[in-house]
């Protein structure tokens, strides 16, 4: 059976996934936590080898740091797959009550979205995440990871779907897609698939949008700020700043660029250089902030960059830095350069920090806190599906919330049109709920 037969009985099953109590979706959940934990050693063992032909192929250290799947992210698994249990169901959520007329019931109810296809490069834990999320949610998912971790997400997988079967779940509510070229197929699937979530670089969620008509959601880069304002704690500006970008810099919530109001430059700027070169991190700057740092010991030397340079994502410890004429100079800034991920401002002042949370065009604005905290897990969400910088639907890291939709069911008692459409009859409108 080829890919796009598969994901068309995937599509005939949903019904079937929609419709399965919550009894049972947690029930699998924890037969996938069970099972991760049992299988351990297998899955270990799959990620040395991929690990092995990522050092082989030379692949930066920093990604080979994604690649990696070891204890530590089997038990943030383990504990995101039991904090889902906990999470209410999403599903069957009534959103709206309302009586039309006497007898004539109209409800707004959450269901899931259907068939989601996911696919997302390098990180291993993702399948995890995304596969428990879509599980909870009563979704169907297509998951398709990348050729670096090929085998630890084969095993992965297998560990999953086995556990989703003894639960008793439809067999076709996940699917792996392995080779490169199922990717092209499953882009074609928009009778089929509802939905598409691509995790990876700018390049490959370009990629992804320009070549389907499925809907997509997701984000195509992370370039994100934090902005010291002149009421800054100083002490503090230094601590948020290096956590949000040193603390992973390879992650799309890690801070890009720097901005520095210009009434604290002087002060502020050396301050920030040596606790980001402690941790290994340079800037790069303008003329001003060349200037500045000019002949500052204990700090690399920062390289000049250009305004068409600050939409760039590094990945690295590497970051953008420039001074600006206070908050609203930053905002627009932000708006410009920056991909409306997640952005913040650290300040004393209530004033700054209002107007920076209202006018910077972003799916999160933070005050007094690292960028690094825009994660579905943090957010108490289980685990996410990714992030999402799109304004419908669904926006900022997305969790059960973000994989439903609803339907309006009306119930009534042999209602016709005919009656209202004449004026013989009239609608009263009464919130039921």
């Amino acid at each position: 059976m080829d890919m796009r037969e598969s994901i068309h009985r995937m599509k005939l099953e949903a019904p079937a996934m929609a419709a399965s109590p919550l009894e049972q979706r947690n029930r699998a959940l924890e037969l996938i936590a069970q099972a991760l934990e049992a299988n351990a050693q297998s899955i270990f063992a799959a990620n040395e080898k991929d690990m092995a032909s990522a050092a082989v192929a030379g692949v930066a250290q920093t990604v080979q740091k994604r690649l990696r799947y070891d204890e530590a992210k089997l038990r943030d698994g383990v504990e995101g797959l039991r904090q889902l249990q906990e999470l209410p169901d999403p599903v069957g959520r009534v959103l709206l009550d309302r009586e039309l007329d006497q007898g004539l019931e109209l409800r707004r109810v959450t269901c899931p979205i259907g068939v989601i296809g996911v696919i997302f490069e390098a990180r291993p834990d993702a399948l995890v995440q995304i596969g428990s999320l879509c599980i909870k949610s009563g979704n169907c998912a297509v998951l398709k990871g990348g050729r670096e971790t090929a085998n630890t997400n084969r095993v992965l997988f297998d560990v999953i779907h086995a556990a989703v079967v003894k639960a008793g779940l439809p067999a076709g509510c996940l699917l792996q897609a392995e080779l490169h070229s199922e990717i092209d197929e499953l882009l074609r699937c928009d009778e089929d698939v509802d939905l598409l979530i691509p995790r990876g670089s700018n390049k490959f969620v370009r990629y992804i949008m320009d070549h389907t008509k499925i809907p997509v959601m997701g984000h195509s880069a992370g370039v994100c700020h934090v902005f010291v304002d002149r009421d800054a704690d100083q002490d503090m500006a230094v601590r948020v700043l290096v956590d949000a970008k040193t603390q992973y810099p390879a992650v799309c919530n890690a801070a890009e660029t720097l901005l520095v109001d210009r009434a604290i430059a002087a002060e502020f700027l050396p301050k920030a250089a040596r606790g980001l070169a402690e941790r290994g991190a340079r800037l790069r700057g303008t003329q001003e902030v060349v200037d500045l740092l000019a002949g500052e010991e204990g700090i690399p030397a920062v390289e000049l960059m250009a305004d068409d340079e600050f939409s760039t994502e590094y990945g690295d410890y590497v970051m953008s830095c420039r001074v600006v004429d206070g908050v609203r100079e930053a905002a627009d800034h932000i708006n410009r350069y920056g991909s409306h991920h997640t952005d913040a401002i650290v300040t004393a002042s209530d004033d700054a920090a209002e107007y920076f949370m209202q006018m910077v065009d972003s799916a999160g604005v933070y005050r007094n806190c690292s960028t690094r905290f825009a994660d579905g897990f943090r957010y108490g969400f289980g685990a996410e599906v990714g992030i999402s910088t799109g304004k419908l639907h669904a926006r900022g890291p997305v969790g059960l919330d973000g994989l439903v939709t609803y339907k309006y069911r009306l119930v009534g008692h042999g209602d016709i049109v005919a009656p209202y459409a004449s004026g013989e009859k009239s609608f009263h409108y009464r919130e039921l709920g």
